[in-house]
């Protein structure tokens, strides 16, 4: 994802106009942020864009004014985090890859894994999240099982996936199965993918 196809995606939105001064605005007087930010789902919409697919209006008119600022990307994005409403906290999740940062929003990942928003969760495992300790990620991708969030959101399940997380899964597989509950298809599908698909078919015949 780059500014420039989140820029494009954004033509046609109801008020273009609004969202081009507020983004000169934003790169001049970076404190003007804070009055942008919220209203950006009010003056640009909350509508899915096609493209790129599971992005809304208002995030990627939120992502675009945190790119749009001069410096101070981290701090700001914190404090947008810190202060936003569970919308202008996904909006800056998502926003997190695009900007300059390095790892240093990474506390912020935990705070959104820690919650009951699957949206949240789902959002702090994108591409930033390859910030995350492995340990935290795994924890991560076994809520996402048990909350229901599809695992396709998890950004490069498979090349991080581990011998540990497999053991992880199959664990809970089998508690599940002892309680006469199933797994959700994408984790069994990981199982089989982490080599451990076996073991799982083996205690559902027993």
């Amino acid at each position: 994802m780059t500014p420039d196809r989140l820029r494009a995606a954004l033509r046609g939105v109801p008020d273009p106009r609004w969202l081009d001064a507020a983004l000169r605005r934003v790169a001049t007087e970076p404190a003007a942020i804070a009055r942008f930010f919220p209203a950006a789902a009010r003056r640009c919409g909350r509508a899915p864009l096609p493209d790129p697919p599971g992005w809304t209006v208002d995030e990627a008119a939120r992502a675009l004014l945190l790119t749009a600022l001069p410096a101070d990307h981290a701090a700001a994005a914190e404090t947008l985090y810190q202060h936003g409403d569970a919308a202008e906290k996904r909006a800056v999740l998502r926003a997190l890859p695009l900007l300059p940062i390095g790892a240093a929003c990474v506390p912020l990942l935990h705070d959104a894994i820690r919650t009951n928003d699957t949206r949240l969760v789902a959002a702090a495992l994108g591409p930033y999240a390859r910030h995350l300790e492995q340990s935290a990620w795994r924890q991560a991708v076994l809520k996402c099982v048990f909350t229901g969030v599809p695992l396709a959101v998890v950004d490069d399940l498979d090349g991080r996936a581990d011998g540990e997380l497999a053991a992880m899964l199959a664990a809970l597989a089998a508690e599940r199965h002892a309680a006469g509950r199933t797994m959700p298809a994408d984790a069994t599908d990981l199982l089989d993918r982490l080599g451990a698909g076996s073991d799982l078919t083996t205690a559902r015949e027993a």
